[in-house]
């Protein structure tokens, strides 16, 4: 289960759950928010925009790339647990089959473990790839 809590009203939500559990139980918590709907909305912007400009390539096979490019380094830097399992099962894997995990229907959680800071990194980190390759992205400052 997976809970964000935002404000004191979250927070004495939460804690009333907690109390309500019968123990043994285990309990992780990160810091910062989940990544946020306009994040999200702005990824598939961008995987649809790439894809039209790349020709060649499915907005969900650059969403499979830029996961596994992008995405992992990222959560293996930061989230002990991610980089434990993704070295003991994956690492040693193809590239290709690495992509085709990221990919539905297998669909690796990547993005969606990500802190909103995280994903504003791999969201940034996306515009500085494919820009260099010269590709336009809208930018959502406009």
């Amino acid at each position: 289960m997976l809970r964000s809590v935002r404000n004191e009203t979250e927070l004495t939500m939460l804690l009333a759950f907690l109390k309500n559990r019968k123990c043994p139980f285990s309990v992780e918590i990160t810091d910062g928010r989940r990544r946020s709907v306009s994040q999200n909305k702005l990824q598939r912007l961008w995987l649809l925009e790439i894809a039209e400009q790349l020709g060649d390539q499915t907005p969900e096979e650059v969403r499979g790339y830029c996961k596994l490019t992008l995405g992992v380094p990222i959560l293996r830097a930061e989230n002990d647990e991610f980089r434990e399992k993704y070295d003991a099962v994956l690492k040693a894997l193809s590239y290709q089959s690495k992509v085709a995990i990221m990919m539905e229907p297998l669909n690796l959680p990547v993005t969606r473990v990500m802190t909103v800071d995280q994903k504003s990194r791999y969201l940034d980190g996306i515009h500085r790839h494919f820009s260099e390759q010269g590709l336009a992205l809208t930018d959502p400052t406009m």
